[in-house]
């Protein structure tokens, strides 16, 4: 994986009229880097923050979103789906309301597996380069790319991935290719429990498996699919902790966060 270094990051904002920073609607203040934001605001680049992935959480938490970062942090924020190609044209309109330079050069930032790739490649069309499906795969760019999506607005593919800071099980998932994660069943266990949390139905729902408890449901989805040591027939769990992962990553696990404040 190819990590931006912050020096970087300041030389490319400095380049760019507005900044888009991507995260995941489903817990956008663990995917969110308050690091690059600072960074905008002392280089007054102006910023908005892209609520991606919003097909895949209720209306009504996105609006809670929408308003939580404009009304509690000054900050601009639009939901879209770049998978389905959702609120692309609200995000263009916003961004020529921000400045009317022509050429408008975007950039477009993210911590890893939030859509930043997918984004660029819905604007930008089949010149785009292709979306790398996981952390850590070929794909993700390695050099600074212009595309040109049209109404002189100019899309920069900033290189590398800005670091994640979030908590410990998003650290690690958005990290590390998943076969490289060095304990799986730990950092599944961690993903488990936060998911029940907020959604104590989830795992019925994704694999009927009607339980909270981490043990019971990697060991489960293990037996169901057919993951036994052969001399032993016990789970192999590793493999069901790795297919949680990848699950939660592309979004087969209904999970989202309230935003702070907001009940159920």
């Amino acid at each position: 994986m190819l990590l931006a270094n912050w020096r970087l990051v300041k030389e490319l904002l400095e380049t760019v009229d507005v900044a888009l920073e991507v995260v995941d609607v489903r817990d956008p203040i663990t995917t969110r880097s308050k690091r690059f934001e600072k960074l905008c605001n002392e280089l007054g680049t102006k910023y908005v923050l892209i609520l991606n992935k919003s097909d895949l959480v209720p209306r009504d938490v996105v609006r809670a979103w929408v308003k939580y970062f404009e009304e509690f942090e000054g900050m601009k924020a639009v939901p879209i789906s770049a998978q389905k190609r959702l609120g692309t044209l609200k995000l263009r309109k916003i961004i020529r309301k921000l400045s009317d330079k022509k050429p408008l050069i975007v950039g477009v930032f993210g911590v890893p597996k939030v859509g930043k790739s997918t984004l660029i490649n819905t604007w930008a069309g089949r010149h785009a380069t292709r979306t790398s499906p996981y952390p850590g795969t070929p794909g993700y760019t390695k050099k600074a790319q212009l595309f040109n999506v049209g109404g002189g607005i100019y899309l920069l593919d900033t290189p590398g991935i800005i670091p994640a800071e979030g908590d410990e099980a998003e650290v690690i998932i958005r990290m590390n290719p998943i076969d490289v994660i060095r304990n799986p069943v730990a950092t599944a266990m961690m993903l488990i429990k936060k998911i029940t949390t907020h959604n104590p139905k989830a795992f019925k729902e994704a694999y009927g498996i009607d339980s909270i408890d981490s043990d019971t449901i990697l060991r489960e989805l293990a037996i169901r699919r057919g993951w036994v040591y052969k001399s032993d027939k016990e789970p192999v769990i590793t493999e069901s902790a790795k297919l949680i992962i990848r699950d939660y990553l592309d979004g087969k696990i209904r999970f989202y966060v309230l935003p702070p404040g907001k009940s159920p």
